[in-house]
């Protein structure tokens, strides 16, 4: 499987209707080479950008929501469309409206058509920024590829070992993450991406974001890690377009080889012998 992880560089010199047209040509560019194209969290603001997550705010099938899908099918990729603000509803709909917002996670299929929306369950900040100005998302999301099945994570979940278990049990084999993960903390980056690939025995995915958000410098260093915890590829700091080629089947024959999953005893969905 050929994947392309394209860790965008988030600049305040660059409006978002701007830079929605340049990672939509940055998608399109795939094709031919790609199955599955990666997109950094909340690239259109920038993870750090508070101020803006209200003010850019879009209902599930916005602007991004239509740039990303004709990306998609012109390319004839399977798109992680990273995140993006959402403004739900207020009655639950996906119109526009007056309801809470969330961080949203779109995935498309090479058609077009929206195969999954994930809104993300662990917001960062504590007391202030994306924990205070974002409401929480409450489901777990797989999605399923001809050759794989994603499991749907966002940024500051990585730090959660729970949801990547959850997303196993209900048969994820690659565990993609879209993050704008700041410089600060590039080692726990890494560490974790390993960690969560090695626990599940599955492959992960991890696409950082370039450039500074808000003055938050971002740590980049996008990463694709095999089910043993092998680093098969790793981009640098700036902007670039990471790919891989991995086998799927390994997941399987791993799990097989080394069968740690059957020996979970904790857990209300651990499988059993």
């Amino acid at each position: 499987m050929r994947a392309s992880l394209i860790q965008i560089a988030v600049n305040e010199d660059e409006s978002v209707n701007e830079r929605r047209e340049r990672v939509s040509s940055l998608v399109r560019e795939q094709a031919g080479s790609a199955d599955l194209v990666v997109l950094p969290e909340l690239w259109p603001t920038g993870a750090f950008a508070y101020e803006l997550f209200a003010e850019e705010a879009e209902p599930l099938e916005g602007p991004t929501f239509r740039a990303m899908a004709k990306a998609a099918r012109d390319a004839g990729v399977w798109l992680h469309a990273g995140s993006i603000p959402e403004r739900a509803a207020s009655d639950g709909g996906s119109a526009a409206g007056d309801g809470p917002l969330y961080n949203t996670a779109l995935v498309f299929s090479p058609d077009g058509e929206l195969a999954a929306a994930y809104r993300k369950i662990h917001r960062f900040g504590f007391d202030k920024g994306e924990a205070v100005l974002m409401s929480a998302g409450d489901e777990l999301v797989t999605v399923r590829l001809p050759e794989t099945t994603l499991g749907v994570t966002t940024c500051y979940d990585l730090r959660f070992p729970e949801l990547y278990r959850g997303l196993v049990d209900r048969g994820a084999e690659t565990l993609v993450v879209s993050a704008g993960w700041p410089e600060r903390r590039r080692a726990h980056w890494t560490l974790l991406a390993q960690a969560r690939a090695v626990e599940n025995q599955a492959y992960v995915l991890a696409c950082g974001s370039a450039g500074t958000h808000a003055g938050v410098e971002q740590a980049g260093h996008s990463i694709v890690v095999d089910p043993w915890g092998t680093v098969l590829a790793e981009a640098g700091a700036g902007e670039e377009v990471l790919r891989v080629e991995f086998d799927a089947a390994k997941v399987g024959v791993t799990r097989e080889q080394f069968p740690a999953l059957k020996d979970r005893l904790l857990g209300l969905d651990a499988p059993r012998r």
